[in-house]
């Protein structure tokens, strides 16, 4: 009852997180952008629900992920210390856990938008 109530009230103040999102992203500091995407990722884990509801919104949030999704850095064969802390690794992620949380119209939207991505869920 409680986690229904939590996501209940998630999805009422949903379109109000929206432009601080988007307001944050677009500050185009590294720093700023890999810490609202992993707020974005505990978002649409937090409810079945949430993933679907945040789908209309990745019009005003894809387009700062489509500019720095090719952003790494080529280490060639030694090893990353920083895994996870690159903000085009966690761009990666956090399209992956829109795609999979988001229901059957997400991959359309994140395509739209990211040109580049591929798809983490199999059968489409």
């Amino acid at each position: 009852m409680i986690s229904k109530a939590r996501e209940k009230q998630l999805l009422c103040c949903l379109p109000m997180l929206i432009l601080p999102a988007k307001r944050a992203l677009n500050t185009k500091d590294p720093d700023v952008i890999i810490a609202t995407l992993r707020a974005l990722q505990q978002l649409v884990q937090a409810g079945p629900w949430i993933g679907p509801a945040l789908v209309p919104y990745y019009r005003q949030l894809l387009p700062v992920m489509n500019m720095f999704k090719p952003v790494n850095c080529n280490i060639g064969g030694h090893i990353d210390f920083q895994g996870g802390h690159r903000l085009g690794d966690v761009i990666g992620e956090t399209l992956t856990v829109l795609e999979r949380t988001g229901g059957k119209d997400a991959y359309l939207n994140i395509k739209y938008m990211v040109p580049t991505y591929e798809s983490c869920v199999q059968n489409r």
